[in-house]
Parts: C-alpha cells; structure tokens; sequence
C-alpha cells in the first residue's frame, strides 16, 4: 500500500533540489527552507532588491456560478459580493463558534467566479468546512486547481521593476490587492499584487508544467530563490501572522488583532452572532509586538512574565537582520499591551526583559 505520509512535491520541487535547496516538510509538502547562501542572506536579497518562493503548496480553489459569490458571503468574514471585479481582500474563514479555520486571500474573478488562496496546513480545513455547504447549493461549483497550477511569489522593492521586463501588461499596471491576466516571459499567468513579506511584488501563478519555465526566467533577471525560512522572518519583521503559530481554530479575530479584515454585517453569515458577541464583550488578551531589552530570542510557546506570574505566550519570535534586533509577538493581558510596557520573557529559566512595540516591527520605503 502506498504512504499515505508522504509528502506532497510541488511542481518545481526537482529544481529546488538541484540547487542545493535544504528541504523539510511543511504542511504536508516537501519544500526548501534555505539555498546554500542561507536565510539571512535570503532576507536581505528580498528586502534590498527581489526574492522569489515557491508557494504552490497552498490551496487554490476555485468557486463559479450564479449563487458563489452570495455562498462565500454566508461562508467568509469577506464581505466578497462588495469586492469589484479583479479585486482581492485578505480576511479570515471562521467557524460557528468565531474560531478561525484560517486566515486566506479571496479573489473576485468575474461576476460568478471567484478564487480562494487558503494556507497549506489548513486546506483540508478549509475543504471540509466549505465544500458540504457548497454542495448542497445547485448555484455553486467547486475545483481545486491546485495540482493544475503554480504558485510563485515575487517580493523585493526591484520586483515590481523585474517582472515588468517580462510582462507586456505591463505588471506595475496591477494595482495593490488587484489580479489580472498577463503573460510572463510569454507564459500565460495569472498575476496578483499581493504577497507574503512586506514588500512590494506579485503572487503569480502560472500552468503547473511551466513554473520551471517561469522560475528560470526570473532567475536570469537576477531574482533570488529564498526558502520558507526566510519568508518566515521576513512575515514576523512585517508584522504578519502564521496560523499553526499565531492563531489557531481556538482563537477569535478580535484577539488576535484582525478585526479590520473580519466583515460580519453579510446577512445569514454563519459567524456572525458569535463575532459579534465577543466583538462587544471584548477579549482579555490582545496580540501584541514586543522587542527585546535583554539577550535572548522568544520563541514559540515561551512564556511572557510580569511580577513573578504569567501574563502571556509567545507565538512566533525570531532574530531580525533587517532591524539588527529580537523581535516577537504573543498574546498577552490586554492591561499590559500598551506600548513602551515592559514584562519579561522565560528563556529557558532566564527571565529577559522585553518592551512593547508596535506592528509592523518593519515598513518598506514607499516612492
């Protein structure tokens, strides 16, 4: 009998491989978390000049017909019917109860077309809450064009200007947050500016049997293949979430700081009670931004200390190249989220001091 363990490969796994990639599972997928120049070397690529990730491991689904975009509205915190079209929006998908399945990227297609770009590790997630639901309305038909196409994403304050050389749109004509149709290096594509890293650049996605084509054209442009370990620094100096991390189903959006993309006033929308219950009730513990006073890197799951007691968790930390710094976020008592706070973060029995910043911990120069 086959593994059903086995990781998934994506279509441009081979190449990963040949060029010395270091690969650990992800979400179910074999992917690269470095190249032989390593991450920090990756970050610094992504924020002075162009980065590029093989992000095909995340789900696309695909939803047409006369009742999906009225369907996604009972479905998504998205408000996706007050979207024009070619416009996307980032929200999340939450359940009943107002936990959050997953935070995703919805794009307005066509009138009765509409692509959903949910995370790797939650796409089961994400199929099982929505596709029953989808299948009792006659007006809504689902594909999972995920085997049938790529996903690469280009990100770097050059990118904008690379990908224009091979795009006759031109891509710069895309707008922030918008998707288009356009060939790249003459592969039909299609192009949206959104991304993962906090700076400019575009999530392109092209037929699975060209991504090599497509990731070697960008290679000759001078972009620089970066693994997830640099997309994860780069998300955190961002100030951007991981959901496995961040938020997990037994979070809700107002705690973890996501009210903005969290729309409940859609009619019959499933969430919607219980959102706006904790929405007026209030959460006792925010997301919060800290940067390290003392030596130490938080990390996952430490504890964040105030006067002898707990007080919080850190959910993702890291060191920043770009801000020279340790940097991290957690949630913690919404008493001691004000920033210029101080409390303490366990770093294996050592308690180091840490301050309260705001996020982003890091913004792009904007021309």
């Amino acid at each position: 009998m086959p593994d059903e363990q086995a990781l998934r490969e994506t279509p441009l796994h081979r190449t990963h491989v040949a060029a010395g990639a270091r690969m650990a599972p992800f979400g179910g997928w074999d992917m690269p978390v470095q190249y032989e120049d390593g991450i920090i070397s990756e970050v610094r690529a992504v924020r002075q000049h162009a980065g590029m990730f093989d992000v095909s491991h995340m789900a696309r689904f695909q939803f047409v017909g006369p009742e999906a975009v009225a369907f996604l509205d009972r479905m998504l915190a998205a408000d996706v019917a007050g979207l024009s079209l070619g416009r996307a929006r980032y929200h999340v998908i939450c359940n009943e109860q107002g936990g959050i399945i997953d935070d995703a990227i919805v794009y307005r297609i066509t009138d009765d077309q509409c692509l959903l770009v949910a995370n790797a590790g939650n796409a089961d997630a994400v199929r099982d809450w929505l596709i029953p639901s989808a299948q009792q309305n006659g007006g809504v038909f689902f594909a999972d064009l995920s085997e049938d196409v790529a996903m690469i994403a280009v990100q770097g304050p050059k990118a904008v200007e690379i990908v224009d050389r091979l795009c006759p749109l031109p891509a710069s004509s895309v707008r922030p947050f918008r998707v288009r149709r356009a060939e790249i290096a003459g592969i039909p594509s299609r192009i949206a500016r959104t991304g993962y890293t906090g700076e400019d650049g575009f999530e392109i996605m092209p037929p699975a049997d060209r991504a090599v084509d497509l990731w070697r054209a960008l290679e000759a442009e001078g972009v620089v293949p970066a693994g997830l370990g640099a997309r994860d620094v780069l998300r955190l100096e961002a100030g951007l979430m991981l959901h496995g991390n961040d938020m997990t189903v037994g979070n809700n959006p107002y705690e973890a700081g996501l009210e903005r993309f969290t729309y409940i006033d859609t009619p019959g929308y499933v969430a919607g009670v219980a959102l706006r219950a904790i929405r007026d009730a209030g959460t006792p513990r925010v997301m919060t931004g800290f940067r390290m006073v003392g030596r130490g890197i938080p990390r996952h799951g430490l504890a964040v200390m105030k006067d002898g007691e707990q007080v919080g968790t850190v959910t993702s930390g890291t060191h920043s190249p770009t801000l020279d710094a340790n940097i991290g976020m957690g949630y913690v008592d919404r008493g001691l989220s004000a920033e210029g706070t101080r409390f303490e973060i366990d770093v294996r029995g050592r308690l180091v001091e840490a301050e309260v910043v705001s996020l982003p911990f890091y913004s792009r120069k904007r021309g």
